[in-house]
């Protein structure tokens, strides 16, 4: 009896091959980079990983929640300030914990809940928050 792992069937790749990639890091434009810290650490619970400065002026930051890193950057006001920045955009994450304890935990630090927590038709059950620039996050686990 052998102790080698069972060789792995090689797939073709297309040609020219297919994108791959490993990760996504989403970037947000905000409008006041300190509120929009306030609410991602106090209230969604991420943790401050880094805070970039320009010239004394906090002008964005790293978050980072289990494996996935968040970065928020300040409106630099060139495309105007008064845009909807969150507009049409929706992150979906992904945990692994009870929804409806982090639901609640949302909540008891004074943000409304934009839906749910709810069970989907996809097995999932979850809930969505809106962020103060508009921005749409989906809070999710599977049943």
């Amino acid at each position: 009896m052998s102790d080698e792992a069972p060789a792995r069937e090689l797939k073709q790749r297309s040609s020219p091959e297919t994108l791959r990639l490993r990760r996504v890091t989403p970037s947000f434009t905000v409008g006041d980079v300190s509120e929009s810290l306030a609410f991602y650490r106090d209230v969604m619970g991420f943790i401050v990983d880094e805070i970039w400065e320009h010239e004394g002026r906090r002008v964005g930051a790293a978050l980072v929640a289990g494996s996935v890193t968040l970065l928020l950057n300040e409106d630099d006001g060139k495309a105007g300030t008064d845009r909807n920045k969150g507009q049409g955009f929706r992150l979906h994450l992904s945990t692994a914990q009870d929804v409806d304890v982090l639901a609640s935990y949302v909540r008891e630090r004074g943000v409304e809940l934009h839906e749910g927590p709810t069970d989907m038709p996809w097995g999932a059950r979850a809930f969505t928050v809106i962020d103060p620039d508009g921005f749409k996050l989906t809070v999710a686990a599977e049943r």
